[in-house]
C-alpha cells in the first residue's frame, strides 16, 4: 500500500510510518516540525521506501498530488497538547480545520479514493460529569472553557468527515482517540506520563496538576496505531465516530505512584492547582474512559499492551529531551 501521514514526525504519526514500512508500504510523510521532531524520524532515513516533506499542510501545493498517489491517508496533523493548545488558539482553528477539510477535499477528487483515518479526540466531549463516554453520549462544552476551540475542531473534523462520507462517498473514518501513550512521546506540551516519568527518573517532584482524582484511561500507541490500521480498512466504519482508546482507568495520582515504583524513584508527589499549572483555571473532566462497544463491534481486536508495560517501555527507552519550541512561519502539527 501506499500511505500518506500528515504529521507524521509527531508522536503517533511517526509510529504510524514505522507501522506500516514494517509491513512493507511505501510512506510519504509530511509535517512542518514545529511540534513534530526530526529525530522521530531519522531512522528511518536512507528507506527507499520512505519520503518525507518539511511543509505546512494548509497552503502545501503538493497535496493534491500526494493524495490521489495514496491508498491511505491518516490524518494528524494539528494543534495537540494542553500547554500547546492554551498558547495558540488561533492555530488550532487554522490547522485543524482547514488541514482536515483539504485532505477530505482531495481524497473526494482523487479517482483512487484513498481510505481516510481523521484522528478525532476525546476532548469532544467536553467537562462533562458522565462516566461512560460513548459516541452518541451527549457532547457538553461549556463556552468558557479555555479548550472549546480546541473541541470543536475536532468535532467540526468529524461533521465534515461525515458529511463527505455520505455526499461524496469517501471511505472515510473518525477516530476518538483517547490518551495515547508511548515511545517518542514528549512531556513539552502537557502530556502526563513521559512527564511523570522524566520527573521521576531525575528525582524531582512528581507534580500531580489538582488533587489528582481525576481518572484517565490510558492507551499504548502501538495499540492504537494497529487498531487505526484495522478501522481504516473496514468498510462498515466508513462515516463513522468510534472511540480507540483503552477502557481500563487510572487515577492521575495512582499514575504517579505506578510511575515513581516502576522508576525506582525517591521523588516526592507534589499537587500543583490547575490555575498554577495552566496560568488559568478551568473546569477539569473528572473521568474518561471510553465504551468501546462501537470499535469492538467493528473489529476484533485485542489490546497487547498495559499502562504498567507502557510506562516500562518508556522509562527503559527514554522519553525525548524537552527542546526550546522553534519558530516557523508554517505551522503544521501532529
Amino acid at each position: 500500500m501506499r500511505i500518506l501521514v500528515t504529521g507524521g514526525a509527531g508522536f503517533i504519526g511517526s509510529n504510524l510510518v514505522e507501522y506500516h514500512l514494517d509491513r512493507g508500504d511505501e510512506v510519504l510523510a509530511i509535517d512542518d516540525l514545529s511540534t513534530g521532531s526530526i529525530e522521530n524520524v531519522e531512522l528511518f532515513r536512507g528507506n527507499d521506501r520512505y519520503r518525507f516533506e518539511q511543509t505546512d499542510l494548509v497552503a502545501w501545493n503538493g497535496l493534491r498530488d500526494a493524495v490521489a498517489w495514496s491508498d491511505r491517508v491518516y490524518n494528524l496533523a494539528a494543534v495537540v497538547g494542553m500547554f500547546r493548545v492554551l498558547d495558540h488558539p488561533v492555530e488550532v482553528n487554522r490547522v485543524n480545520i482547514l488541514g482536515c477539510e483539504r485532505i477530505l477535499r482531495e481524497a473526494s477528487r482523487s479517482p483512487n479514493r484513498p481510505q481516510v483515518v481523521i484522528a478525532s479526540s476525546s476532548s469532544v466531549y467536553g467537562p462533562s460529569a458522565q462516566g461512560e463516554l460513548r459516541e452518541d453520549s451527549n457532547l457538553i462544552v461549556s463556552p468558557s472553557n479555555p479548550l472549546i476551540l480546541y473541541a470543536l475542531s475536532k468535532l467540526t473534523n468529524e461533521l465534515y468527515a461525515r458529511t463527505y462520507a455520505k455526499k461524496h462517498h469517501v471511505p472515510v473514518v473518525s477516530a476518538r482517540l483517547f490518551n495515547t501513550a508511548g515511545r517518542r512521546q514528549r512531556g513539552m506540551y502537557g502530556f502526563v506520563i513521559p512527564r511523570f516519568i522524566r520527573q521521576a527518573l531525575a528525582d524531582e517532584p512528581i507534580t500531580v496538576f489538582g488533587d489528582g482524582s481525576q481518572t484517565r484511561s490510558f492507551c499504548d500507541v502501538r495499540d492504537t496505531i494497529a487498531i487505526l490500521d484495522a478501522l481504516a480498512g473496514t468498510p462498515a466504519a466508513y462515516g463513522q465516530v468510534v472511540n480507540v482508546g483503552n477502557d481500563a482507568e487510572i487515577t492521575i495520582l495512582k499514575l504517579a505512584e505506578l510511575v515513581r515504583a516502576r522508576a525506582r524513584s525517591s521523588s516526592e508527589i507534589r499537587y500543583v492547582p490547575f490555575a498554577e499549572a495552566y496560568g488559568q483555571d478551568f473546569d477539569q473532566i473528572p473521568q474518561r474512559r471510553p465504551v468501546l462497544d462501537r470499535l469492538r463491534g467493528l473489529i476484533d481486536y485485542r489490546h497487547r499492551w498495559t499502562l504498567q508495560d507502557t510506562v516500562d517501555d518508556l522509562i527503559v527507552h527514554g522519553v525525548p529531551e524537552i527542546r526550546p519550541e522553534p519558530r516557523h512561519a508554517s505551522k503544521e502539527r501532529e
